[in-house]
């Protein structure tokens, strides 16, 4: 798949699952309870040990476009380039990165770096960038992304950081593009219970449904 077709892929299931673990035998077992709760975006944070071999093994088993994998917390356009390399089809960052933003365009990957104000999300789209990720969204609330709108609302944002059951209708009526969620998706697996993280994962896709066909 293409770069707009995997763009337009977050968006319909407007949830970004981020995985951090502490090893990567933990990391697969999430990204296999987070697909059997119909999450397909799937982004491994750097801070997961041996973190762009668990992305290539990924980007292996499913290489018929199963899950679409991504990497996060990445800091600089050579990490970038490695997880670009690993089979990662989207890069994500908790800051702007201008070289790592040129870099995944000039792959033609999707870049999504980190702002706060609305400053940083036009500076962020001026450089190229595909979605931005509003973080840490939890600062401000679901409100923040009314704001952003109101005067940039071509801004794709994706909020992440504080998200979660309670309050993901908030987070999609203020307007989000689709939404990025750690802990309050992946919290089952740190007591070996995955089959929670899969309940988890099927009531936000029932939710972020409901609320955008809910006028």
């Amino acid at each position: 798949m293409g770069k707009l077709e995997n763009i337009k892929r977050i968006k319909e299931t407007g949830i970004v699952a981020v995985i951090r673990a502490k090893n990567s035998k933990d990391a697969f077992k999430i990204v296999e309870a987070v697909k059997a709760g119909g999450i397909d975006a799937i982004e491994i944070t750097m801070t997961v040990p041996g973190a762009v071999d668990v992305i290539k093994k990924l980007s292996e088993k499913y290489n018929d476009n199963e899950i679409l994998i991504g990497a996060g917390s990445v800091l600089d356009a050579e990490t970038a380039r490695i997880c670009i390399l690993a089979g990662a089809e989207y890069i994500v960052g908790p800051a702007l990165n201008i070289e790592m933003v040129k870099l995944c365009n000039r792959y033609k990957k999707i870049v999504i770096p980190g702002a706060m104000s609305v400053t940083e999300v036009i500076t962020a789209m001026e450089t190229g960038a595909d979605i931005v990720k509003v973080f840490p969204a939890t600062l401000f609330g679901p409100k923040i992304i009314k704001a952003i709108k109101g005067p940039v609302p071509q801004a794709q944002l994706l909020p992440t950081g504080g998200v979660n059951l309670d309050n993901i209708r908030d987070w999609i009526k203020a307007g989000s593009f689709a939404v990025g969620v750690g802990g309050a998706l992946t919290s089952g697996a740190n007591t070996g219970d995955y089959n929670e993280v899969t309940k988890v994962a099927e009531k936000f896709v029932e939710k972020i449904n409901f609320y955008r066909n809910d006028k």
